[in-house]
Protein backbone atom coordinates (compact mmCIF):
# COMPACT_ATOMS: atom_id res chain seq x y z
CA UNK A 1 0.00 0.00 0.00
CA UNK A 2 1.20 3.64 -1.07
CA UNK A 3 1.77 5.58 2.10
CA UNK A 4 -0.34 9.03 2.82
CA UNK A 5 3.12 11.00 2.03
CA UNK A 6 3.83 9.91 -1.01
CA UNK A 7 0.34 10.23 -2.63
CA UNK A 8 0.47 13.72 -3.57
CA UNK A 9 3.66 13.74 -5.66
CA UNK A 10 1.91 10.44 -7.37
CA UNK A 11 -1.01 12.16 -8.24
CA UNK A 12 0.45 15.03 -9.59
CA UNK A 13 2.86 12.95 -11.70
CA UNK A 14 -0.17 11.26 -12.83
CA UNK A 15 -2.09 14.83 -13.94
CA UNK A 16 1.33 15.50 -15.92
CA UNK A 17 1.55 12.43 -17.59
CA UNK A 18 -2.67 12.92 -18.25
CA UNK A 19 -1.70 16.35 -19.55
CA UNK A 20 1.10 14.90 -22.05
CA UNK A 21 -1.10 12.31 -23.08
CA UNK A 22 -2.88 15.18 -24.50
CA UNK A 23 -0.11 17.20 -26.09
CA UNK A 24 0.78 13.93 -28.08
CA UNK A 25 -2.40 13.02 -29.21
CA UNK A 26 -2.30 16.76 -30.53
CA UNK A 27 1.51 16.37 -32.03
CA UNK A 28 0.05 13.09 -33.56
CA UNK A 29 -2.63 15.11 -35.23
CA UNK A 30 -1.12 18.24 -35.97
CA UNK A 31 1.58 16.18 -37.86
CA UNK A 32 -1.23 14.55 -39.68
CA UNK A 33 -3.05 17.97 -40.60
CA UNK A 34 0.85 19.11 -41.86
CA UNK A 35 0.66 15.98 -44.17
CA UNK A 36 -2.62 16.52 -45.41
CA UNK A 37 -2.29 20.31 -46.11
CA UNK A 38 1.45 19.10 -47.86
CA UNK A 39 2.75 21.43 -45.46
CA UNK A 40 5.66 19.14 -44.42
CA UNK A 41 8.30 21.27 -45.90
CA UNK A 42 6.63 24.67 -45.33
CA UNK A 43 9.21 25.51 -42.90
CA UNK A 44 12.50 23.98 -45.25
CA UNK A 45 15.26 24.56 -42.33
CA UNK A 46 15.41 22.67 -39.10
CA UNK A 47 15.41 23.48 -36.12
CA UNK A 48 14.79 26.80 -37.00
CA UNK A 49 11.66 27.65 -39.33
CA UNK A 50 13.09 30.14 -42.00
CA UNK A 51 16.18 30.64 -39.78
CA UNK A 52 14.43 32.07 -36.83
CA UNK A 53 12.16 30.73 -33.71
CA UNK A 54 9.19 32.16 -34.99
CA UNK A 55 8.81 33.11 -38.77
CA UNK A 56 6.85 36.32 -39.15
CA UNK A 57 6.82 37.69 -42.99
CA UNK A 58 6.40 33.58 -44.31
CA UNK A 59 3.86 32.65 -41.87
CA UNK A 60 0.87 31.42 -43.30
CA UNK A 61 -1.42 28.65 -42.58
CA UNK A 62 0.91 26.13 -43.60
CA UNK A 63 4.04 27.40 -41.80
CA UNK A 64 1.95 27.88 -38.63
CA UNK A 65 1.05 24.03 -39.25
CA UNK A 66 4.77 22.80 -39.30
CA UNK A 67 5.39 25.34 -36.77
CA UNK A 68 3.33 24.21 -34.40
CA UNK A 69 3.84 20.62 -34.65
CA UNK A 70 7.62 21.20 -33.96
CA UNK A 71 6.20 23.57 -31.03
CA UNK A 72 4.43 21.34 -29.65
CA UNK A 73 6.97 18.53 -29.24
CA UNK A 74 9.54 21.14 -27.89
CA UNK A 75 7.45 21.49 -25.03
CA UNK A 76 6.43 17.82 -24.65
CA UNK A 77 10.39 16.87 -24.71
CA UNK A 78 10.99 19.75 -21.89
CA UNK A 79 7.81 17.95 -20.01
CA UNK A 80 8.88 14.85 -20.35
CA UNK A 81 12.51 16.18 -19.36
CA UNK A 82 10.52 17.69 -15.72
CA UNK A 83 8.82 14.14 -15.09
CA UNK A 84 12.75 12.28 -15.41
CA UNK A 85 13.41 14.95 -12.61
CA UNK A 86 10.75 14.37 -10.66
CA UNK A 87 11.27 10.73 -10.92
CA UNK A 88 14.77 10.73 -9.83
CA UNK A 89 14.12 13.40 -6.88
CA UNK A 90 11.85 10.95 -5.60
CA UNK A 91 12.60 8.13 -6.81
CA UNK A 92 12.65 6.04 -3.65
CA UNK A 93 9.21 7.39 -2.88
CA UNK A 94 7.65 6.19 -6.41
CA UNK A 95 7.60 2.93 -7.86
CA UNK A 96 10.70 1.42 -9.24
CA UNK A 97 9.88 1.16 -12.65
CA UNK A 98 9.40 5.01 -12.99
CA UNK A 99 12.35 6.02 -13.15
CA UNK A 100 13.35 3.82 -16.40
CA UNK A 101 10.62 4.38 -18.05
CA UNK A 102 10.48 8.09 -17.58
CA UNK A 103 14.37 7.70 -18.70
CA UNK A 104 13.09 5.44 -21.93
CA UNK A 105 10.25 8.30 -22.66
CA UNK A 106 13.21 10.80 -22.70
CA UNK A 107 14.89 8.85 -25.41
CA UNK A 108 12.05 7.94 -27.46
CA UNK A 109 11.35 11.75 -27.99
CA UNK A 110 14.64 12.66 -29.15
CA UNK A 111 14.70 9.97 -31.17
CA UNK A 112 11.46 11.29 -32.20
CA UNK A 113 13.17 14.57 -32.49
CA UNK A 114 15.53 13.20 -35.11
CA UNK A 115 12.78 11.34 -36.91
CA UNK A 116 11.39 15.14 -37.61
CA UNK A 117 14.72 16.76 -38.71
CA UNK A 118 15.10 13.67 -41.10
CA UNK A 119 11.32 13.93 -42.52
CA UNK A 120 12.41 17.79 -43.91
CA UNK A 121 15.85 17.21 -44.74
CA UNK A 122 15.31 14.53 -47.08
CA UNK A 123 12.27 16.13 -48.01
CA UNK A 124 9.06 13.48 -46.77
CA UNK A 125 10.92 10.18 -47.35
CA UNK A 126 7.37 7.46 -46.95
CA UNK A 127 9.67 5.57 -44.25
CA UNK A 128 11.08 7.82 -42.42
CA UNK A 129 7.19 9.54 -42.46
CA UNK A 130 5.85 6.36 -41.29
CA UNK A 131 8.71 5.94 -38.64
CA UNK A 132 7.49 9.15 -37.60
CA UNK A 133 4.18 8.08 -36.46
CA UNK A 134 5.57 4.32 -35.34
CA UNK A 135 7.22 6.47 -32.63
CA UNK A 136 4.39 8.94 -31.82
CA UNK A 137 1.94 6.05 -31.66
CA UNK A 138 4.33 4.30 -29.22
CA UNK A 139 4.65 7.63 -27.23
CA UNK A 140 1.01 7.93 -26.87
CA UNK A 141 0.77 4.58 -25.57
CA UNK A 142 3.30 4.38 -23.21
CA UNK A 143 2.23 7.60 -21.80
CA UNK A 144 -1.57 6.43 -21.44
CA UNK A 145 -0.54 3.36 -20.13
CA UNK A 146 1.70 4.77 -17.28
CA UNK A 147 -0.96 7.24 -16.17
CA UNK A 148 -2.88 4.13 -15.38
CA UNK A 149 -0.06 2.51 -13.63
CA UNK A 150 0.52 5.69 -11.39
CA UNK A 151 -3.38 6.05 -10.61
CA UNK A 152 -3.11 2.08 -9.49
CA UNK A 153 -1.87 1.50 -6.30
CA UNK A 154 -4.26 -1.71 -5.43
CA UNK A 155 -2.57 -4.98 -3.87
CA UNK A 156 -2.09 -8.56 -5.49
CA UNK A 157 -5.69 -9.09 -4.45
CA UNK A 158 -6.93 -6.00 -6.49
CA UNK A 159 -5.88 -7.76 -9.91
CA UNK A 160 -7.71 -7.14 -13.20
CA UNK A 161 -9.11 -10.09 -14.49
CA UNK A 162 -6.42 -12.74 -16.41
CA UNK A 163 -8.28 -12.09 -19.79
CA UNK A 164 -8.28 -8.53 -19.04
CA UNK A 165 -5.02 -7.60 -20.31
CA UNK A 166 -5.00 -9.99 -23.31
CA UNK A 167 -8.40 -9.23 -25.06
CA UNK A 168 -7.39 -5.27 -23.78
CA UNK A 169 -3.95 -5.94 -25.49
CA UNK A 170 -5.03 -7.94 -28.58
CA UNK A 171 -7.35 -4.80 -29.83
CA UNK A 172 -4.98 -2.16 -28.90
CA UNK A 173 -2.14 -3.93 -31.07
CA UNK A 174 -5.27 -4.34 -33.94
CA UNK A 175 -5.61 -0.42 -34.01
CA UNK A 176 -2.28 0.21 -33.92
CA UNK A 177 -1.66 -1.49 -37.18
CA UNK A 178 -4.63 -0.43 -38.78
CA UNK A 179 -3.04 3.12 -37.99
CA UNK A 180 0.20 2.23 -39.03
CA UNK A 181 -1.45 0.78 -42.03
CA UNK A 182 -3.19 4.30 -43.02
CA UNK A 183 0.05 5.85 -41.45
CA UNK A 184 1.83 4.38 -44.68
CA UNK A 185 -1.17 4.78 -47.30
CA UNK A 186 -0.90 8.04 -46.75
CA UNK A 187 2.88 9.09 -46.36
CA UNK A 188 3.04 7.14 -49.81
CA UNK A 189 -0.13 9.19 -51.02
CA UNK A 190 -1.48 5.41 -52.00
CA UNK A 191 -5.09 6.37 -51.70
CA UNK A 192 -5.24 9.84 -53.96
CA UNK A 193 -3.40 7.47 -56.17
CA UNK A 194 -5.44 4.66 -56.59
CA UNK A 195 -8.48 6.96 -56.51
CA UNK A 196 -7.19 9.05 -59.68
CA UNK A 197 -4.74 7.06 -61.07
CA UNK A 198 -6.15 3.16 -60.52
CA UNK A 199 -2.24 2.87 -58.88
CA UNK A 200 -1.14 1.58 -55.47
CA UNK A 201 -4.45 0.50 -54.77
CA UNK A 202 -2.98 -2.70 -52.74
CA UNK A 203 -2.28 -0.11 -49.08
CA UNK A 204 -5.88 1.37 -49.65
CA UNK A 205 -7.31 -2.73 -49.93
CA UNK A 206 -5.20 -3.96 -47.22
CA UNK A 207 -6.37 -0.43 -44.86
CA UNK A 208 -10.13 -1.02 -45.55
CA UNK A 209 -9.66 -5.30 -45.12
CA UNK A 210 -8.12 -4.72 -41.64
CA UNK A 211 -10.26 -2.60 -40.67
CA UNK A 212 -13.21 -4.72 -39.69
CA UNK A 213 -10.70 -7.38 -37.58
CA UNK A 214 -10.15 -4.33 -35.75
CA UNK A 215 -13.20 -3.08 -34.94
CA UNK A 216 -14.09 -6.75 -34.17
CA UNK A 217 -11.61 -7.16 -31.30
CA UNK A 218 -12.37 -3.95 -30.10
CA UNK A 219 -16.10 -4.67 -29.60
CA UNK A 220 -15.38 -8.28 -28.47
CA UNK A 221 -13.19 -6.37 -25.53
CA UNK A 222 -16.37 -4.57 -24.58
CA UNK A 223 -18.90 -6.87 -24.77
CA UNK A 224 -16.43 -9.23 -22.71
CA UNK A 225 -15.89 -6.65 -20.34
CA UNK A 226 -19.68 -5.40 -20.02
CA UNK A 227 -21.11 -9.07 -19.70
CA UNK A 228 -18.46 -10.41 -17.28
CA UNK A 229 -19.59 -7.74 -14.79
CA UNK A 230 -17.76 -6.45 -11.50
CA UNK A 231 -14.99 -4.37 -11.60
CA UNK A 232 -15.02 -5.16 -15.49
CA UNK A 233 -18.39 -3.61 -16.28
CA UNK A 234 -17.36 -0.58 -13.75
CA UNK A 235 -15.14 0.56 -16.65
CA UNK A 236 -18.09 1.18 -19.20
CA UNK A 237 -17.47 5.00 -19.36
CA UNK A 238 -14.03 4.15 -21.42
CA UNK A 239 -15.73 0.93 -22.87
CA UNK A 240 -18.41 2.91 -24.14
CA UNK A 241 -16.14 5.55 -25.47
CA UNK A 242 -14.12 2.87 -27.28
CA UNK A 243 -17.41 1.91 -29.22
CA UNK A 244 -18.52 4.58 -30.31
CA UNK A 245 -14.96 5.82 -31.63
CA UNK A 246 -14.72 2.73 -33.36
CA UNK A 247 -18.20 3.53 -35.27
CA UNK A 248 -17.31 7.24 -35.73
CA UNK A 249 -14.03 6.02 -37.37
CA UNK A 250 -15.66 3.60 -39.39
CA UNK A 251 -18.31 6.25 -40.62
CA UNK A 252 -15.42 8.66 -41.44
CA UNK A 253 -13.26 6.64 -43.38
CA UNK A 254 -16.19 5.60 -45.57
CA UNK A 255 -16.92 9.59 -45.94
CA UNK A 256 -13.21 10.17 -46.40
CA UNK A 257 -13.20 7.64 -49.63
CA UNK A 258 -16.63 9.08 -50.86
CA UNK A 259 -15.06 12.45 -50.94
CA UNK A 260 -12.14 11.20 -52.55
CA UNK A 261 -9.75 12.89 -49.95
CA UNK A 262 -11.39 16.09 -50.93
CA UNK A 263 -12.38 17.31 -47.60
CA UNK A 264 -8.96 17.85 -45.08
CA UNK A 265 -11.01 18.29 -42.34
CA UNK A 266 -12.91 15.01 -42.36
CA UNK A 267 -9.49 13.25 -43.09
CA UNK A 268 -7.78 15.48 -40.45
CA UNK A 269 -10.92 14.02 -38.17
CA UNK A 270 -10.21 10.58 -38.77
CA UNK A 271 -6.62 10.54 -38.03
CA UNK A 272 -7.73 12.37 -34.52
CA UNK A 273 -10.21 9.62 -33.71
CA UNK A 274 -7.90 6.86 -34.93
CA UNK A 275 -5.27 8.63 -32.18
CA UNK A 276 -7.67 8.93 -29.62
CA UNK A 277 -9.00 5.19 -29.93
CA UNK A 278 -5.02 3.81 -29.23
CA UNK A 279 -5.36 6.21 -26.46
CA UNK A 280 -8.19 5.01 -24.50
CA UNK A 281 -7.46 0.86 -25.39
CA UNK A 282 -3.85 1.89 -24.05
CA UNK A 283 -5.81 3.21 -21.15
CA UNK A 284 -8.28 0.63 -20.55
CA UNK A 285 -5.61 -2.04 -21.18
CA UNK A 286 -3.21 -0.76 -17.98
CA UNK A 287 -6.33 0.00 -15.98
CA UNK A 288 -6.07 -2.20 -12.56
CA UNK A 289 -8.56 -2.26 -10.00
CA UNK A 290 -7.22 0.15 -6.93
CA UNK A 291 -7.53 -0.94 -2.90
CA UNK A 292 -10.60 -0.09 -1.52
CA UNK A 293 -8.86 1.77 1.70
CA UNK A 294 -5.80 3.34 -0.62
CA UNK A 295 -5.55 6.87 0.03
CA UNK A 296 -4.46 7.35 -3.85
CA UNK A 297 -8.46 6.09 -4.82
CA UNK A 298 -10.25 8.51 -2.66
CA UNK A 299 -8.03 11.55 -3.79
CA UNK A 300 -8.87 10.47 -6.54
CA UNK A 301 -12.41 10.39 -6.44
CA UNK A 302 -12.56 13.84 -5.22
CA UNK A 303 -10.79 15.13 -7.82
CA UNK A 304 -11.59 16.21 -11.73
CA UNK A 305 -8.48 13.92 -12.60
CA UNK A 306 -10.50 10.51 -13.55
CA UNK A 307 -12.75 12.23 -16.35
CA UNK A 308 -9.31 13.05 -18.25
CA UNK A 309 -6.16 10.93 -17.56
CA UNK A 310 -7.51 8.67 -20.73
Amino acid sequence: MTSSATVPIRLRLAQLAAHLVVALIALVVIGGATRVMEAGLACPDWPLCYGSLLPGRQMNLKVFLEWFHRLDAFVVGVALLVQLGAAWFWRKELPRWFLPLSFLLVLLVVLQGGLGALTVLQLLPSSVVTAHLVLALTLVIVMSGLTQRLLHTGSKDAAAPRWWPFLGGISLAAVSGQCLLGGRMASSWAAQRCLQEGQSCQWLHWHRSAATPAAICVLLFVATALIAGGWARQQWPLLITATLLVSTQIGLGVLTLRLGLSQPAVTVGHQLVACLLVAVLAALTWRRPSAPDSPLTIARDSSTLEPCHG
